[in-house]
Order: structure tokens, then sequence, then C-alpha cells
């Protein structure tokens, strides 16, 4: 049996435009030879729909386009598709997170999932119920055992050996296992952050491995909002080896033959699963020989590092410009290295054609920072401008000359440089219709190193996740093989340039030091004691930590981000503004 991964990129709410993509990829796995695609979570409605599952002609409308999906099977092949589920109750939610099975023009049999996350960015316990059973779909001879996404999250054994704790007492793989199954299907909505994708692996490795099962896990792909689905879609074997792996990044359509697959089982092997598995030998292996020679398939490796960073960011500000209606992206370019790489990466997501730069000097700018905007632009051949805003700053300043008086030159001064950079860039994209992408990074947003209405203006925070360092390892691999980023904005001291000769050091510590202590806060969750443990001096950390703290507010106000870490600000990091600060 012929099995296709459809790892396609939908749209969350375009209800009848993720239909009509899916039947176009039933068309294409059919012509391929195919006697099965499988699709990604919540393939209908998108993922994740969040309030829009409060309408009820949302959920009508869904329920709809997976009948005229069904229909489209009549002629095969058969699907598996995600889909969201109304089911009258007399208490509870009303909705399940779903997959339907569809064959020869109907829905042959409906499996909810079980284990509905409420961490980080996810919340669907507040719209669905978990399923009120466990059941294989049955077809063409075969018994499946059918999941979908947080459902394989939760072997007991797995994370016992990692000594973590599990988020759920039942175990649905294991339950369907018990109920003898042939292969197991997972179908999933799972967003990219860094590092993620090994641990996936040696999970889903683990699973097939204990439970002496194939393995087959469908992704979704692209961008919606801060997330990232980077699909990636793979298939094991009952042994734990990757034996089909899809493309990351970008739609594809990857046919494998399963009882190829299944007679590996009688080979030998150890199914004991008592040891942790080992690393895959080689995650960027494009798909073996099982692949189907009709099968339409975009080969690609698989990337990983700064390399798989920086692919999703760029799908995210495809995505993110596209699916809102854009077409143009506009930034202010400073000449440093924070504009440069959102400049590169908007250039690689978009087109040049499609990116505009605008410098903005004033009294503090160096020189060379006009010049090394000048030269980005350039070596991207984006259209680039310059506007001075000397004079609408010394407007402000006489007219606040009154009440601001003999007082020095301070916080408020430097801000409003920021802030008529954010008015001038307002304009250009109000009118000509640009997106602006605000440039700072998570380093500068952690401790507040940023100008409300000013630098923060925008409709999307490209690096808002991405620390310091990391924005300098970008820029060294978006220059890989030639040139982009101007050397000298990789090489310069970092500065705001709002007073005469700043430098950030002048008010943070090194990134180098900086950066640490944000992710042990920020993404581990420790506190002074335990940072200090670390060998971090006691005084830097809790003035960082107060830092982040402080500026809570600030970050309430960002546009959204793109994730690409563990944990993100934004609303997967739900902290209140007014409260009591007790830093441990």
């Amino acid at each position: 049996m012929r099995i296709a991964l459809a790892q396609i990129n939908t749209t969350v709410g375009a209800i009848a435009r993720n239909a009509d993509l899916a039947i176009a990829t039933i068309a294409r796995a059919r012509d391929a030879g195919a006697d099965l695609v499988v699709f990604p979570e919540l393939t209908l409605p998108g993922y994740p729909p969040l309030d829009l599952l409060n309408r009820r002609s949302f959920v009508t409308h869904n329920l709809e386009a997976l009948e005229r999906l069904a229909a489209a099977t009549a002629q095969g092949p058969a699907v598996i598709v995600g889909f969201v589920q109304r089911r009258e109750t007399e208490t509870g939610k009303d909705l399940l997170n779903a997959a339907a099975l569809c064959d020869q023009g109907q829905i042959r049999s409906v499996h909810g999932k079980s284990l509905l996350p409420t961490y980080d960015v996810f919340d669907e316990a507040r719209y669905f119920d978990p399923a009120p059973e466990v059941k294989p779909a049955e077809f063409n001879g075969f018994r499946i055992g059918l999941s979908i996404c947080e459902d394989i999250w939760n072997d007991a054994m797995y994370w016992r050996l990692r000594q973590r704790r599990r988020q759920y007492d039942f175990d649905p793989i294991k339950d369907l296992a018990r109920q003898g199954v042939d292969f197991l299907i997972n179908i999933a909505a799972s967003p990219f952050t860094e590092g993620k994708r090994a641990l996936k692996h040696e999970m889903f490795s683990a699973t097939a491995k204990r439970h002496g099962l194939p393995l087959v896990h469908v992704n979704l792909v692209g961008g919606n909002d801060n997330l990232i689905f980077d699909g990636a879609s793979n298939v094991f074997d009952s042994h734990g080896q990757i034996v089909a792996q899809a493309s990351d990044f970008q739609e594809s359509l990857l046919l494998f033959d399963i009882e190829t697959v299944l007679k590996k089982q009688t080979e030998p092997g150890d199914n004991s699963g008592d040891a942790p598995p080992a690393e895959p030998e080689n995650s960027s292996t494009p798909a073996l020989p099982l692949i189907h020679p009709g099968a339409t398939l975009i080969e690609s490796t698989i990337r990983d590092g700064i390399e798989s960073v920086c692919e999703a960011l760029i799908l995210g500000i495809r995505d993110y410009v596209h699916k809102c209606g854009f077409r143009s992206v506009i930034l202010g370019l400073s000449g440093g290295i924070d504009s440069a790489v959102t400049a590169a990466l908007a250039v690689r997501a978009l087109g040049k054609e499609q990116v505009n730069g605008v410098a903005m000097p004033s009294h503090f700018s160096s020189n060379h920072s006009v010049k090394d905007a000048q030269a980005l632009a350039e070596n991207l051949e984006i259209d680039f401008q310059i506007v001075p805003i000397k004079d609408v700053y010394d407007s402000y300043l006489e007219t606040l000359k009154p009440v601001f008086k003999d007082s020095p030159f301070g916080v408020a001064e430097e801000n409003l440089q920021a802030r008529t950079r954010g008015n001038i860039l307002m304009a250009f994209a109000n009118k000509f219709g640009h997106l602006l992408l605000s440039t700072g990074n998570k380093s500068e947003m952690a401790v507040g190193y940023c100008t409300l209405y000013g630098d923060m203006s925008g409709g999307l925070a490209v690096l808002s996740d991405v620390p310091k360092v990391m924005v300098y390892e970008l820029a060294h691999h978006l220059n890989r093989g030639k040139e982009v980023i101007p050397r000298n904005s990789i090489a310069k001291p970092p500065s705001a340039e709002l007073r005469p000769n700043q430098k950030d050091s002048d008010s943070l510590p090194p990134y180098d030091i900086l950066d640490p202590i944000i992710r042990a806060y920020v993404e581990e969750g420790l506190y002074v004691r335990e940072i200090t443990e670390r060998g971090y001096d006691g005084p830097i950390v809790e003035r960082v930590i107060s830092m982040i703290e402080r500026n809570e507010y600030k970050r309430r106000q960002a546009p959204i981000g793109l994730k690409v870490t563990h944990r993100a600000f934004g609303y997967g990091r739900r902290i209140p503004v007014a409260r009591g600060r007790d830093l441990g």
C-alpha cells in the first residue's frame, strides 16, 4: 500500500482555500499512484484557529469542506485529514480536534485527539474536549493506529529515561498498540523551535522501537502569525530508523510503500526499547529507495543549527507578509547588524523588489552608519532612501523647550529620535502599502533596550526571539559565499546612536554574558541563585532580571514576533504587568 505524506501550507481561517489545496494534492497523489494520502493536523481550519472556533459558522464551514474533500476520494485515493468535529454533549466544549478517514467518497471514521496541550503557545483545552475513546482506523486490510500531534508526546519510558516529567497520565499510543495495529500514523502541527527536531526524532524513534511498529509522521509546514512549522515529515521503521524523509520549510508530497517498511520488522533488530535510542545517523539524508518512482517529491537536506533558524525566519516573514495581504515591506537601516540581518532575511523571503530601506541620520549618527546602510542596500539591490531627521528632531526640542527648560539631555531626548524615525517609517508604510518590519532582537526586548512607538513600531518583529549573539551567527551564515552584510556592520561595537559616542556596552553587560542570563531566566525559569551557580556575577544577574521584570509593559505592546526558541516573548509567556517583583 502506497502512502503519500502531504506536507502542505495552510492558512488559518481560509477553509475553502485549504480544502482546494488538499483536493489538488489528492489529484497529484492519485497521478503518482497513492492509495492513501495523509494531511497534517487541522488541515481544513488551519492551525491554530484560536477563538475562531467560538464562531459556530466557522465550525460549520469546516464540516462542509470535509464533505467536499470526502467526495474527492470517490476515484481514490483515500485520505486522512485534520478538521474540527462537532459533538453534542451536555457538558464540555462540544468540539474535538479530529482526524477523518475518507474513502470512496465517504467519511469512514473519525478519530479525536486525546491529549490537549495547555502550555507555552498551546491552549487547546480552551476549545476542545479530549477524545472519548481511542480506536484504530481500518483501511485496505490494515489496522492503523491514528493519533494527533500531542498524543505521541507522552511515552512514559522515554521521559523517565530523560528524567523529565510527563504532562499526562494517559498514553494513547500505548492504548492503540495494545488494541493491535499494523503501524502508527501521527498527524501534527508541531511548531519549529531551535533544537526541537533532534528531540522529535529521538522520541519518535523510541516510540516506534518500543512498540515494534512503523511510525508515519506528517507535520504542517508554513507560518501562521508568530508560529513557524517546519514540515520535515518522516517515516520510521519498527527498529526506530528513519526510512523516508520529506523536505523541511517547504511543501512536499512524499510517497512510500508501507508494506516495504513492514517487511523490515522481520529483519534483525532490538525492539526492546529499554535503552535510550541512538541519535539518528543522519537527519539530512534524503528519502531512501522506498520512494515510489512516479511520486512528486521535493528532495531537500534537513537543515539544523543556525541554518534551520535562518530558514524558519525566512518562511515566517514570507507567510506573515503574504497571508496578511501585503506585498512589500519597509524597514529602517541604521548601518547596524540587526537591521542588516532583517533586511537580508526579508530579501530572501520576498525578493529584492519587495524590500525597501530607509536611513534616517540624526545629530549623533556616525559617518559610517549611512555608508554601511547604503553598502547593505547595494549588496541586496533594494530600494534605498536617506531621510535626515535633524530638522524634525530640532523642531520637537524647540516645541518642548518651555517645558523641558534647562533640564539636562536624557532619555526623553534620546527617545524622541527613535520616535521620529518610527513616525517616518509608518508614513512610508501608510503611503505605499508596505508592512513595517521592526528590527530589535530578543536581548534588547528582554531588558527594555528599545523605544515604545519608536524602533518598536511595526507589524512584524522579525528578530524579537533571536538573541544578539545568534544575530551575529545569522550574519555570518548569510555572508557565506559572498558578502551581503557589510563587514563593518558586523565588526563595529553595537550602538543605538541616540547620544554622543553611545555604545550598548554603556548600559548593558556584554552580550556573551547577557544572553545566557536571559536564556536561563526566560527559557529555563531559573532564579538568581541558580544562575549565579553557573558562574555569573550575582549583582549582574540581579540587574538583568530586574530589567527583564521592569519592562514587561513594553513587550506587551510589541508587534508580533517570530518564535524560534523554546520560550519566546508573546502569548506563550503570560506574565502580569502590574505585580510585585521577587527576584528569588
